[in-house]
């Protein structure tokens, strides 16, 4: 048996963002290596409308956990909901909550954050910074805890090109930025936001290096590790390939194109696409769980989880892959014909942005007010290119990361416990896991019904003649109008049509002196 799903036997665990996309998949991941579990909790806030039983029954109803109703079918009577809000103090968990969460848990995973790239600052401090020195207050108070690891990104560090795996500091102490959002204002913080943080693209990158100083100052005497993900995206093997939920990184990217919005991206073709998917993260997860608890390492370890330095693949093959994948997996009623145009040209990207984006969602948008109908598509397509816009950080650069602890603990573990919580990216297959990421981006988030396919490439099919129409049209419009103003026009005009005529000439004679 594997001796880290025995190593989770018996325990309780507390996962803060349970109801995330990495949250829900190693929670499955807990219950069906490891069904003799004592208990989950979860912190949740309740939507409008829905206890926090419903929640839990909605998460546990979706195709995710299939395979664990079978495993551990009472999985519901080990699930622990607690209501939490990380926007307050002591996140607003009742005494009695609070009392068993300490008394009982084993190890923490603290997967919450927001991951919004224009979030305002106090709003990323508050959840990023914040809410962890507030959990791993709790967590000093609690007897029984072996392990805590938190869930940073690898894109902390991004102003730096190399990344080793140690926490590096910010120019401003995390208590300082903590206190100064209690008293400042709105307008005073936005206005000193850009210089704290300095050559970081946004708050997201900033407030998960302010987490990663909290921890390393608040950690005491805790058994503490950080992990590092770099752009999670849809499960590669487990508990089914393509399983996605959301529509964070690529996967927003991939319905953009996928339905004809998106047509142009500003990206360095050549760049590392540091994709990884979400389930290779659960695996490392459980496995610095079980290590840090049972070996007890005298400081913070910090484990990447990425993969550009050991199975590369840059954005210019991914983008060809997910066309490619589209042909075959094509999404129902596209807008327009799938296309991706990757260039590193400004003035290329503001022209497609201009004429491939924003003119054909005018006009649709006209047509839908001539027939009585609200019109959204500009509204869309300007909100799709500023999360575009937001994304051209990461798209146009590329980063390395040591991967020694990372390495360190994979040569630790058995052959069973490799196997069974593989996070070994040399493995993966990138053409086809983009495939599977397509198609999982259809099933389970488009919800869309694979018996379609047929007629989807059918109206793929129109697109297309429709596009080449369009653009033969286009052109012969552009061409007659030049002929008609230029006069080297017509003879460039005259000349190959001449040339054209003598070229046939010469076929069809050739062809008659053989035969």
């Amino acid at each position: 048996m594997s001796t880290i799903a025995a190593f989770y036997g018996g325990k309780s665990i507390l996962i803060t963002g349970a109801t995330g996309f990495m949250g829900k998949v190693l929670m499955e991941k807990l219950f069906r290596t490891s069904p003799d579990l004592k208990v989950i909790y979860i912190l949740v806030r309740p939507k409008a409308g829905q206890t926090l039983q419903q929640r839990v029954f909605q998460i546990l109803n979706s195709k995710l956990f299939e395979k664990v109703k079978e495993v551990c079918p009472n999985v519901h009577e080990k699930i622990r909901a607690i209501y939490a809000d990380l926007n307050q103090n002591d996140f607003a968990i009742s005494k009695e909550d609070m009392q068993e969460l300490i008394t009982c848990t084993n190890v923490v995973f603290h997967c919450a954050a927001t991951v919004r790239f224009d979030d305002p600052l106090r709003h990323a401090v508050q959840l990023n910074v914040t809410a962890t020195q507030q959990l791993l207050l709790m967590a000093s108070q609690m007897p029984k805890l072996e392990a805590f690891i938190h869930i940073s990104t690898a894109f902390s560090n991004c102003n730096l090109k190399h990344i080793d795996e140690v926490i590096y500091p910010c120019p401003v102490e995390p208590k300082k930025i903590i206190d100064s959002m209690e008293w400042l204002d709105d307008a005073i913080i936005d206005e000193i936001t850009p210089k704290l943080i300095g050559d970081r693209p946004n708050t997201y990158t900033y407030t998960k290096a302010l987490g990663e100083m909290v921890v390393q100052q608040e950690s005491g005497n805790l058994n503490i590790a950080i992990i590092r993900p770099s752009i999670v995206g849809a499960t590669w093997q487990e508990p089914f390939p393509g399983w996605v939920d959301n529509l964070n990184g690529p996967s927003g990217l991939i319905i953009a194109a996928g339905k004809g919005f998106l047509r142009a991206i500003k990206a360095t073709p050549k760049a590392v696409a540091d994709l990884i998917p979400v389930d290779t993260v659960v695996n490392l997860t459980l496995a610095v769980g079980w290590y840090t608890a049972v070996h007890r390492p005298k400081s913070t370890l910090v484990y990447h989880c990425t993969s550009g330095n050991l199975n590369p693949c840059n954005w210019g093959k991914m983008g060809f892959q997910v066309l490619a994948s589209f042909e075959k997996i094509p999404f129902e009623r596209a807008f327009r014909r799938p296309y991706a145009d990757f260039t590193t040209n400004n003035f290329t990207t503001q022209y497609w942005n201009a004429v491939s984006h924003r003119a054909p969602a005018i006009i649709y948008d006209f047509y839908l007010r001539l027939t009585g109908r609200k019109p959204r598509m500009t509204k869309l397509m300007n909100r799709l290119l500023r999360t575009v816009s937001m994304l051209e950080y990461f798209i146009n650069r590329s980063w390395e990361w040591s991967t020694y602890n990372t390495e360190m603990l994979m040569s630790e573990l058995s052959p069973e416990d490799q196997r069974v919580f593989n996070f070994d990216v040399r493995q993966l297959n990138w053409l086809e896991y983009i495939e599977n990421y397509v198609l999982g981006v259809k099933k389970y988030l488009l919800k869309e019904d694979m018996a379609g396919i047929p007629e989807a490439k059918q109206h793929l099919k129109r697109l297309r003649n429709i596009h080449y129409l369009f653009n033969t049209a286009l052109f012969l419009i552009a061409w007659r109008l030049l002929i008609a103003r230029s006069q080297m026009a017509r003879n460039v005009w005259f000349f190959i049509v001449n040339f054209c005529y003598k070229f046939l000439s010469y076929f069809r004679a050739s062809s008659t002196l053989k035969v």
